[in-house]
């Protein structure tokens, strides 16, 4: 069985914010995907378009993440202020925001899935759908809409 195959139908953005320097940082992938556990080819940003599909919840969701990748769940919170949606073929598929509540960005925990944690100006090359997400979060913490 595959991680993909392993999740409900959605994706997550995990990241890490400091309060206290506004240092912002997202786990990207192997294949340069911002998304765990993997890319929505070709999808459309829209926001809060449907409601997630049975089993596609923000906490089903973080469970997988958790379990798949080894991670403390402790550490991980779901930001629930964030709604998002990538859109393929008619097929709205959620996509959650997730964050680390550690002192510093935890690469360690999520370099045996070939993850790394990398600032806004690190991304580029990323698909402009999941640059367009993670803008979003970047208000979200950053730019004054809610910060957390």
């Amino acid at each position: 069985m595959t991680i993909a195959t392993a999740v409900p139908p959605a994706r997550a953005i995990l990241c890490h914010f400091d309060d206290y320097s506004t240092a912002l940082f997202f786990a990207r992938w192997p294949d340069r995907s911002l998304l765990w556990p993997g890319p929505v080819p070709d999808g459309e940003v829209r926001p809060g378009v449907a409601p997630p599909q049975p089993g596609a919840d923000a906490e089903s969701v973080r469970l997988a993440a958790v379990r798949q990748l080894g991670l403390n769940e402790s550490e991980v919170e779901h930001i629930a202020g964030y709604e998002q949606y990538l859109v393929q073929g008619g097929t709205a598929v959620p996509v959650y925001l997730y964050r680390f509540r550690t002192f510093e960005a935890p690469t360690p925990a999520i370099e045996p899935a070939g993850g790394s944690f990398r600032q806004l100006p690190e991304l580029r090359g990323s698909a402009p759908a999941e640059l367009g997400l993670v803008r979003e979060v970047f208000n979200l913490f950053v730019g004054g809409s809610g910060r957390r």
